[in-house]
């Protein structure tokens, strides 16, 4: 008697809230559409699309000269071994 109760009890609250989410749901796309007078207008039609094939001119010079980056290589693999070492250690 008292488990018959409480799923009509759950079965109503899942109603009222499902009934609360699709009106609320409903609302949404009303409310994209104010806005406060110091806020810029919302456009009505979407912006071009960007151009995904311009790119940019390729440069010149490497961003790092080819000695600091093999310094910075050779920090970096040394770090790595470091790391490999202590993780098997710690195991």
């Amino acid at each position: 008697m008292f488990v018959l109760r409480d799923l009509q009890k759950s079965r109503l609250a899942c109603c009222a809230l499902l009934t609360a989410a699709l009106a609320l749901g409903g609302c949404s796309s009303q409310l994209v559409d104010m806005s406060a007078a110091d806020t810029p207008a919302h456009p009505r039609e979407p912006g071009a699309y960007l151009p995904v094939h311009d790119l940019p001119p390729d440069r010149d010079q490497a961003i790092i000269p080819p000695d600091q980056r093999a310094k910075i290589e050779a920090e970096l693999a040394a770090a790595r071994d470091r790391q490999a070492v202590a993780a098997k250690d710690a195991k």
